[in-house]
Formats: structure tokens, sequence, C-alpha cells
């Protein structure tokens, strides 16, 4: 078994704590009264049981399953779903959902024009959505991971929080709201230091660089709640449960640092082992900044984490410090 180390994560720097609008998401609406039915049989998750009060974190995966995309998939209403995505990976995305409807009673359309998603962290995002929540109570705010509160806005409708993972230290929040809602009373924040805040949590989206590259336990999927192994099939399902239970994982996604603040890496990019400079030993899955300092997530091969050191792009290039995540990956059950 591999354990991280589980020493107290550094304090969350002010640049990430606040709101900030994430112009690179997308949102799909899948509408009808079969659209949670269809999704189901879709994706890694189980919507057909999914409640207003829940989110769904979610892969969509080949036939050999592999990885297309990742979304956080929610209920506005009992007739539609909502699933936001990274906006690269989202016209592909939808174009092969819509593939398989059929003559399922479900509509599949692109709807970022009619959304804004926000990331929220800290106690004073919390405080702000404890003012204008609803639901559960007044003041609710969604406190369990993937839970959901709706956030009444000044002109009378709604927005959707779903509580985010995180490093164990500051709350963090993905806001669904109309687009043309005001931007909510919160600092701004850099989108770097919140795709910083995703690093720490160990949650790596599926981009444009890494579709089709991974399994979902090579993102961690799984530890992160986004795979059910009892639901019904989906596409790759059998390569997925297979991967599981017969221990064939050897990749796993891990957390590293980088020196020097002027250090960049982009998912795809390769990683490569100092013992085997000829063959990538991995691939990074997610990049950020924590106060200016590059942060990466990687799926690497689980013997290079052994002995010998992991770099960017060449085994000449930067070296890439282990960071612990706030989860334990070991060995599946």
């Amino acid at each position: 078994m591999i354990e991280d180390l589980h020493h107290a994560p550094p304090p969350v720097p002010s640049s990430a704590l606040g709101a900030v609008r994430l112009a690179d998401w997308g949102v799909i609406r899948a509408q009808g009264e079969e659209a949670a039915k269809f999704l189901h049989t879709q994706l890694t998750q189980d919507l057909a049981l999914q409640t207003g009060a829940q989110a769904r974190l979610a892969g969509y995966c080949s036939a050999k399953g592999r990885l297309l995309a990742t979304m956080l998939a929610v209920k506005p209403d009992d007739q539609s779903v909502l699933l936001a995505l990274p906006a690269e990976v989202l016209p592909a995305t939808v174009k092969r959902l819509s593939m398989f409807v059929l003559r399922a009673k479900c509509k599949l359309s692109d709807d970022s024009a009619a959304w804004a998603v926000w990331g929220l962290s800290g106690a004073q995002a919390r405080d702000w959505l404890a003012e204008a929540g609803v639901g559960v109570g007044a003041g609710a705010v969604p406190s369990a991971v993937w839970s959901v509160s709706r956030v009444a806005l000044a002109d009378g409708r709604e927005a959707l929080a779903t509580r985010l993972p995180d490093d164990g230290l500051t709350p963090r929040f993905l806001l669904l709201q109309p687009a043309d809602a005001p931007a909510p009373a919160l600092p701004v924040i850099d989108p770097e230091e919140w795709q910083g805040l995703d690093v720490t949590a160990g949650l790596a989206w599926v981009r444009q660089g890494t579709v089709e590259q991974f399994v979902p336990q090579m993102l961690n999927l799984e530890l992160l709640g986004g795979v059910n192994f009892q639901k019904g099939c989906y596409p790759g399902q059998e390569i997925v449960a297979r991967s599981q239970y017969r221990g064939t994982i050897k990749r796993r996604t891990h957390l590293f640092a980088m020196d020097g603040s002027d250090a960049d890496a982009t998912p795809g990019q390769e990683i490569f082992h100092s013992a085997d400079p000829d063959q990538p030993a991995g691939m990074v899955a997610g990049f950020g900044r924590q106060e200016g300092r590059p942060l990466l997530l990687a799926e690497v091969k689980l013997a290079a984490l052994e002995s010998g050191t992991l770099h960017l792009g060449s085994a000449s290039g930067a070296v890439l410090t282990p960071r612990p995540l706030p989860y334990v990956i070991g060995e599946p059950e």
C-alpha cells in the first residue's frame, strides 16, 4: 500500500480566498423526463437516485474505459440535469452523448451562454453563501462534499452551490448561477490560484490534452466519489470494474511542487524518471499555483515513486517534489 504523509498543509494564501469566474468552463443541459435515466447509462456515477441536494462527480468513458471527460452533475429540477465541465472538452462530449440518446426522452444542448460557473473559497465565501442560502433551512450551506444548496439571488432567481473537495484547510464551492446575475460580493482571486486549490485537493479535471489518457482510477476518481461500482452498465464499465477488483492499477495521480515561480506545466505534458530518460513515466493531469509557486497533479507509474527523481518534460527537466494529498492511495479492497 502507498500512503501519503499526513502532516498539516500550509495555510491557504489570501490570494486564493474569494471568488473567480471560471471562464474556461461550460455547461451542458440534459432536458426531459428521462434525462437522468439516460445519463445514468452513460456516466460512472448514479444519476438515477441523485436528488436536488446532491451533486455527482462523474466520468464519461470510451468503450476502452478511458476518460473522455469529467464533470459535475447537478439537478436544478426534476426534468433537467446540468453538467459543468471544462469548455475545451464540452463540444465533443455533448456531440458523443447525443449519438446515444436514440429514443430516450432527453435533449442535450450546450447551455454555457445561460450559466456562469464560479469558484468560491474560504470562510468569507462560506459566510456569503450562508446569508443567501435556502433549501434545508434559512442560510443553509453545503457542508458535506458533493452536497448542494440553493442560493437566492436578489432578482428572485436561484443559483446552485456545490461543496467541493479541499485540502482539509479551507472550504470550497462551485457556484452555478444565471450568466447575467451579479458577481458574488467577494474578493476576486486569480484563476491559477483557484486551480492550485483543485491541485491541493487532489482533483484533476480531464482537459483536451488528457482525453482518453486515463481510466478513472488513474485520476483517483473513485477515491473522490466519482465512480459507483454498484450501478449498472455504462461505456467502459467492465474495464473500470476489472481494474478495481483485480488490482491492475499500476499508475496513480500524485501531487508535486516545482521550484521557480516562472515554471509552468500543461495537462498532457509528459513526466520522466531519472533512471529511464527514454520512456515517459507519467503525465501532467492538472496544474495551478499557490502564492505563485507552481503545483501539479501528475499521473505516474507507482514503481517510479520508489526511488530516483521525477522530472517535467524530460529527464533533465524541472524536478518534481512530492507533496501530500488530502487522502490515502491504497490497494482496492
